[in-house]
């Protein structure tokens, strides 16, 4: 911090209380000054040599034979027309950087300027602004906070828009090239570590990181603070990534933590007014620079404090550019009245449409993938969008008032090509089923038709098929692809990912096409499937043949689970494939399955392309 002295005349002024008084062995005072409240019994005559305002009041005051002049309005109050009146005097004054503004603003009042006499008040003022107090860091953001309680002065002087114009030009300077001190309190990595000025050794140098200045301005109002930062941004030089981070910084120094506090009378205008600055300031590419996490966290903000539209649409257009790194905390936003729900899942939805329209639009443009993988690789945002919305609908499938018809309008936001895996999807519905146990079981039926039972993994497929939430429809064709998996060899899905894939988004037809051999002279293949319509409770099992580990082949079914598929398997195709039977009823003549490792063969006398069908 800067000081500067002025005069070296021993003389001093008494306080006694509310008045000042010059105390000289040499001169009676001959004039009474007021200010504000404390009253100055000075001399003319050193007075008048430097101010010319005061020359002008003396006179006028001697026209009307009276010694005392009130001065009102009188900018820095007291302590700063003491600063003034002793510098007439000769005396020693001090100045730095949080008095040095209204110093100036009140020698500016009293016109102690050139013109009364060289080397004057205004003169040396300005000298000591800019050989010190603008070249330095933390001066220039401590007169800039001093500058408030002295507008307009201030203001017109120019001394706001200096200071705001050094603050900017040194935040655009190569941080290898800062010498002076710093706050930087936040968490680093340890290659973005600083070491303050005075400890730096050779040879352990540590760079100084791009965002260093965020936290030293962050002490400004949020006036201030929006033309500092509006400097920043013009000057052209700074990365969007820190202006979002210096953003990001104000907002947690200043926005308070709990919703009491945000909506409270005595602040909620204020944290608008605070909030919307902040929106406003967002860099242009706000999607790309800006975290989404924290962009949710203003867009909650944003509906809490009740800030404008054009704020919200704002916000909303910058975190739909990102969806995909939000996290499901992040998207959990309350409702407002007339909402009935906990979350606002209207403006979710919202998002995800807009994201979704903006990742369409991307990939029309672009040529389609060739295969699974390649579109997988191409579109991971798109799968991180999926994997959220699953997420976000087991959190809102807890809320009672959520309707069937909302759920499945966000559940269907998202395309089947988000979801390769369907298992996130299906505990959300689950959950949806076992905190609305008053659905009717069209309802129940229509949202398992939603999910695709052969994108479940194993795990989840077992424990669906011992869902008795589920409708026996459902549970049906869990069975039916587990048992297709298992004679299929999933056993090797680990090593050829993408056949496997292909394989479990095949129809029944497909798969029985594919797998029944084309001609009977065919070689016999080391796993083989027979098919033999013999009793349903006795050959609807698994054997390993030619093995002695039963761990390594497929497993058996749940009990449970087994009888389940053996009742509604049996007496679907009949001789000349209708179907005549009941889902309950058997048919000794009806074939089963009987899946073996070791070969496939058909003892029914219908053609290849008859299949036993489920519905």
């Amino acid at each position: 911090m800067k000081f500067m002295k002025l005069g070296s005349k021993p003389d001093t002024f008494q306080d006694q209380g509310k008045s000042i008084r010059y105390v000289s062995s040499e001169l009676a005072t001959d004039v009474t000054i007021i200010v504000g409240e404390v009253i100055f019994y000075l001399h003319k005559f050193p007075l008048l040599s430097m101010s010319n305002r005061l020359q002008k009041l003396v006179s006028k005051a001697n026209e009307e034979n009276s010694d005392v002049i009130q001065l009102v309005d009188f900018p820095g109050g007291p302590k700063a027309f003491e600063i003034c009146a002793k510098f007439c005097y000769g005396m020693t004054v001090t100045l730095n950087p949080y008095n040095v503004v209204a110093a100036r603003c009140a020698a500016e009042y009293l016109e102690m300027t050139e013109k009364v006499d060289r080397g004057n008040l205004v003169f040396k003022i300005e000298v000591f602004l800019n050989s010190s107090v603008f070249r330095s860091w933390k001066d220039s953001i401590i007169v800039l906070q001093t500058t408030k309680s002295l507008q307009p002065w201030s203001e017109n002087l120019k001394v706001v828009g200096r200071c705001i114009d050094s603050i900017a030009s040194k935040t655009s300077m190569d941080p290898s090239s800062i010498t002076w001190s710093y706050t930087y309190n936040r968490k680093v990595a340890v290659s973005d570590k600083i070491t303050e000025v005075g400890m730096k050794f050779p040879g352990k140098l540590e760079s100084v990181p791009k965002d260093w200045w965020v936290e030293d301005i962050c002490e400004l109002e949020i006036d201030l603070y929006k033309r500092v930062m509006v400097a920043v941004k013009s000057k052209g030089r700074m990365d969007g990534s820190v202006i979002g981070e210096a953003l990001r910084t104000y907002a947690m120094r200043w926005l308070p933590d709990s919703i009491e506090a945000l909506v409270s009378e005595a602040h909620s205008i204020r944290n608008k007014s605070l909030l919307e600055t902040i929106i406003c300031l967002l860099p242009s590419d706000k999607g790309v620079t800006c975290s989404c996490s924290f962009l949710l966290k203003l867009l909650k903000v944003a509906i809490l404090v009740g800030a404008d539209d054009s704020s919200r649409d704002e916000l909303v257009k910058g975190i739909s550019l990102k969806l995909d790194e939000a996290s499901v905390n992040d998207i959990l936003i309350p409702a407002r009245s007339p909402q009935t729900t906990v979350y606002d899942i209207e403006l979710v939805k919202c998002l995800v449409n807009r994201f979704m329209a903006r990742e369409r639009s991307s990939r029309d443009r672009n040529i389609p993938p060739k295969s699974t993988n390649d579109f997988i690789l191409g579109h991971a945002s798109w799968l991180k969008v999926g994997k959220l919305i699953d997420g976000y609908l087991a959190e809102i499938a807890r809320d009672p008032n959520v309707s069937l018809s909302i759920f499945i309008e966000l559940l269907q936001s998202i395309p089947d090509s988000a979801r390769p895996i369907h298992d996130a999807l299906y505990e959300a519905i689950d959950i949806y089923l076992q905190e609305h146990s008053s659905l009717t079981k069209a309802e129940k039926k229509h949202l398992c038709s939603l999910m695709d039972v052969r994108k479940l993994t194993m795990d989840a497929s077992m424990h669906a098929a011992q869902n008795e939430r589920l409708p026996l429809r459902t549970v049906v064709q869990v069975l039916f692809f587990e048992q297709i998996r298992a004679a299929a060899g999933v056993q090797t899905l680990n090593h050829r990912n993408t056949d496997a894939v292909d394989f479990t988004r095949m129809t029944e037809k497909e798969y029985w096409q594919k797998t029944l051999p084309e001609k009977q002279n065919v070689s016999k293949p080391s796993s083989e499937i027979k098919i033999k319509g013999e009793d349903p409770q006795k050959n609807m099992k698994l054997v390993k043949k030619g093995s002695k580990n039963r761990s390594s082949g497929p497993q058996l079914m749940p009990s449970r689970s087994r009888r389940i598929f053996d009742k509604l398997f049996i007496g679907k195709v009949s001789g000349n494939g209708e179907n005549r039977s009941s889902e309950t009823s058997g048919s000794s003549q009806s074939p089963t399955l009987r899946i073996i490792q070791g070969e496939m063969k058909s003892s029914c006398t219908s053609s290849r392309n008859r299949r036993n069908s489920i519905s």
